[in-house]
């Protein structure tokens, strides 16, 4: 069973930096892509970024291409999110999900954690 459990989330200023976590248990996580999506209100839910099973490629939308950094230790059962330079526009409950290839559907995620960006 796909269990994802996300920490990390809180409340920092414009410019700061937060990396997110995602501790992983029930599956192997080394067959499985990870990937972040995010949902803020009003908004439409969007995928930030995703990292495949081997060779850990890896994939960003638009918006934080440059800023956010996804990576994966798998002996830890871990997957972060570095995010840099955070603005207000970042700021959403951010999920991570399990995924057989990135471009498909999540098999599980998590609760979610939240970020806000506020001055």
């Amino acid at each position: 069973q796909v269990q994802l459990a996300e920490s990390g989330g809180g409340l920092v200023q414009p410019g700061d930096s937060l990396r997110l976590s995602c501790a992983a248990s029930g599956f192997a996580l080394d067959y499985y892509a990870i990937g972040w999506f995010r949902q803020a209100p009003g908004k439409e839910r969007e995928g930030v970024s995703c990292i495949s099973g081997s060779p850990g490629r890896t994939y960003y939308a638009d918006s934080v291409k440059g800023r956010f950094t996804i990576s994966r230790n798998n002996a830890k059962k871990m997957v972060y999110l570095q995010m840099n330079s955070l603005d207000r526009e970042d700021t959403a409950v951010y999920y991570c999900a399990a995924y057989v290839v990135c471009d498909g559907e999540p098999v599980g995620w998590g609760q979610g954690t939240q970020v806000t960006v506020s001055s």
